[in-house]
């Protein structure tokens, strides 16, 4: 895995570890202080094999963090990465463990599954609210003997596998619901890291726009357009609810609409929020 750092401390993907299937913000951006401390926290995390939690809303890059943790901690094996909405209800323990040969109609080989694939490396589970209950119990238990049955095996295999999970909900409150797995929330919460939204994050606003903007422009062919001080003004007092993937649509879009003039606030189209930002601004 490649990861691009330049000295404004932004932190992108190599095109090749680009998974159209998982990775969703495609860059971070460590300038204001609530995000530099969270990189020193994971930092700080990277090189123990304790289990992770990262918690924050959607779009904010906790994979693309979670990439970071796993490529400081300097373990040999893969980065795995899964969404826990997408495992299947009926095949999720084969898909998530693997199965023996024969354990399916028409299985004729064995398959080591998401768990045997991140042996010696680190498996990352998106939204781990959305793994079915019953694998739940079944998750902790091979983290804790660190062995796993594949579907149809009579014997377990031993693995080691770091596990990095992210939530954009509060697991103590499903836990109190019954939707998740008391132990397994006991099992990650020491190891929490919190992911702050960008509205929170004010001063990574700026330096990601303008990296998007330069994506996007040589994507484009198009020359990069200057952002006008008052469009830069309603960036920044943007709650943005869709976080860093929703600052690359309006950039985008707003590269555009502006073709070779400055940017300013007729070319950012916000998700229905023109009144507040305004609001702000003129505070």
């Amino acid at each position: 895995m490649t990861f691009s750092q330049t000295p404004s401390s932004l932190l992108t993907l190599s095109e090749a570890d680009k998974s159209p299937l998982s990775i969703r913000a495609k860059a971070l951006v460590f300038v204001d202080p609530h995000s530099r401390r969270l990189r020193e926290q994971a930092e700080a995390l990277a090189p123990g094999g304790q289990p992770l939690l990262i918690v924050g809303e959607t779009g904010t890059g906790k994979e693309l963090l979670a990439r970071y943790i796993h490529r400081q901690s300097e373990r040999g094996g893969l980065f795995v990465a899964v969404s826990c909405a997408a495992i299947s209800p009926k095949w999720g323990e084969a898909e998530l463990f693997g199965h023996a040969a024969g354990a399916h109609v028409g299985s004729v080989s064995s398959r080591a599954g998401w768990f045997g694939s991140a042996n010696g490396g680190t498996l990352y589970l998106d939204e781990i609210a959305d793994l079915p209950r019953p694998l739940q119990a079944r998750l902790l238990t091979a983290l804790e003997t660190r062995e796993v049955y594949r579907v149809g095996a009579s014997q377990a295999l031993p693995v080691d596998v770091r596990l990095l999970a992210a939530s954009s909900i509060d697991l103590a409150r499903a836990v109190v619901a019954g939707t998740f797995d008391e132990r397994l929330y006991a099992y990650l919460r020491d190891g929490q890291l919190l992911f702050p939204a960008l509205r929170q994050r004010i001063g990574d606003i700026l330096p990601l726009a303008e990296y998007f903007l330069g994506v996007h422009a040589q994507r484009l062919g198009l020359n990069i357009s200057p952002i006008g001080e008052e469009a830069q003004a309603l960036l920044e007092a943007y709650a943005w609810p869709g976080n860093t993937r929703e600052l690359e649509n309006v950039i985008h879009f707003a590269l555009l609409l502006a073709g070779h003039s400055a940017i300013g606030p007729e070319h950012l189209l916000f998700r229905g929020a023109s009144r507040p930002v305004q609001a702000r601004v003129a505070l």
